[in-house]
């Protein structure tokens, strides 16, 4: 099965050298499954066109440092590309600024939280199991990086994963083929750390101290991405 990454966003300048570029995150996420994934990569943020959602396999839209309500050429574009593969009911996830935009376009409200930044690994409590999460267990610790969040989900999305910051951290469409996630179950520990240390002088730093911290827990990205493999798969 062939993902096409919708790259939104790329790793920061100041750590590019050292963790590559975004793509390859995603790229071995996926490999780590063991599901036989190949890929494709349109970086519409940088004016790639969009390519016809009905004839893909499966969408990955990724994170970015952009903001749903910001003003960029690229994402009224990009929200029609999500409606029309929710109506062809492509197989589409969306990852931190990926779950915003889908939210967004679908008819949900995504803003700047006043909880401030979310960094580190965060806990999340599974409030629902969609049959690709059926041996999930109850919470799920996961990286995340981010200030905004969608604080109205569609009336299409059922919450799949909250926590008292992110209340709607995950959610499952009712199409069957739409799927996303405020955490990023593809980052690597090392990169998580090195993001939180870049958020020094914006977050408190008791907040950067915790989100080091927090990387120490053990994490469930692992499963995280074979539920996300089982979802396409199960298409």
């Amino acid at each position: 099965m062939k993902l096409t990454i919708i790259q939104t966003g790329e790793v920061p300048l100041p750590l590019r050298d050292r963790f590559g570029p975004y793509r390859k995150m995603f790229e071995t996420m996926f490999d780590g499954t063991g599901q036989g994934f190949s890929y494709d990569m349109v970086p519409v943020s940088d004016g790639a066109p969009f390519p016809d959602p009905g004839a893909l396999e499966g969408i990955v839209i990724t994170g970015s440092a952009a903001g749903v309500y910001e003003d960029h050429p690229w994402l009224d574009p990009l929200r029609a590309f999500i409606r029309d593969a929710y109506g062809r009911r492509t197989p589409m996830l969306g990852v931190c600024f990926g779950h915003q935009i889908m939210a967004d376009a679908l008819g949900g409200d995504v803003r700047k939280s006043e909880k401030g930044w979310g960094l580190g690994r965060h806990s999340y409590a599974v409030s629902k199991r969609p049959d690709f999460m059926r041996h999930s267990p109850g919470m799920l610790a996961v990286a995340c990086s981010h200030q905004d969040q969608v604080i109205t989900p569609p009336r299409e999305a059922e919450v799949i994963l909250a926590s008292d910051f992110t209340p709607n951290a995950g959610l499952s469409y009712r199409n069957g083929a739409a799927l996303s996630f405020q955490p990023h179950p593809e980052f690597a520990d090392d990169y998580t750390i090195a993001l939180a240390e870049m958020r020094r002088g914006k977050a408190p730093d008791a907040v950067v101290e915790t989100a080091l911290a927090s990387v120490a827990k053990p994490s469930n990205s692992g499963d995280v991405a074979g539920y996300i493999g089982q979802f396409f798969r199960g298409r």
